[in-house]
């Protein structure tokens, strides 16, 4: 490693990514969970979904350090713009690039939860749903782009925020699954007289 790999802000943003990376896997897994009205055992709804808001706003702190410290850093030498807008640039810009896409639909849920009252519930929602598609983008970028990607304790990491993600996706399919009408398979009454 070179004497600027060893700067302070290198450190920091590489610390505040994995941290990061782990409270969106929390957020992802409590949105999961609060989206099925279910909660925490011993806690009831309402402290779930406080969780989830309180935890969401602490990985944007971890988010915004990230950001700020690659930008700072001469070793990452991440551009501004690089940040918003995938563009190919550099020896990463892929995986710059998936990190700027998570980054973009992570500040439009912000950006709609703070007009949540403004906007209608299916625009909401309809953002909302765009979460799905950022945490796998956050995590292909920190599998690419990190310089601990290889190592046993990132991969740990990675791993268990990756199988924490497919148990609960794989519950919400689970019970998303017996909700259907038992009739799904049934053909439709014919429409009578033009009635509905």
């Amino acid at each position: 490693m070179g004497g600027l790999t060893t700067s302070p802000a290198w450190y920091l943003m590489r610390g505040s990514g994995v941290v990061a990376l782990i409270l969106l896997t929390v957020v992802a897994v409590l949105g999961i969970t609060t989206s099925k009205h279910a909660q925490l055992p011993r806690l009831p709804r309402f402290a779930t979904l406080a969780l989830h808001r309180s935890i969401s706003l602490l990985s944007i702190v971890f988010l915004g350090i990230h950001i700020v410290t690659a930008i700072v850093d001469p070793y990452a030498a991440v551009r501004v713009i690089q940040i918003v807008i995938p563009i190919p640039v550099g020896p990463y810009s892929l995986w710059l690039g998936l990190g700027a896409l998570s980054l973009d639909i992570v500040a439009a849920v912000i950006v709609t939860s703070l007009l949540r009252r403004r906007i209608s519930r299916r625009v909401w929602k309809g953002v909302h749903w765009l979460s799905y598609v950022s945490w796998p983008l956050a995590f292909a970028h920190s599998l690419g782009i990190g310089t601990d990607a290889s190592s046993a304790w990132f991969l740990a990491v990675a791993l268990t925020c990756l199988a924490a993600i497919v148990v609960t996706a794989a519950w919400r399919l689970v019970e998303d699954a017996h909700a259907f009408p038992k009739h799904l398979g049934t053909p439709l009454r014919p429409v009578e007289d033009g009635r509905r």
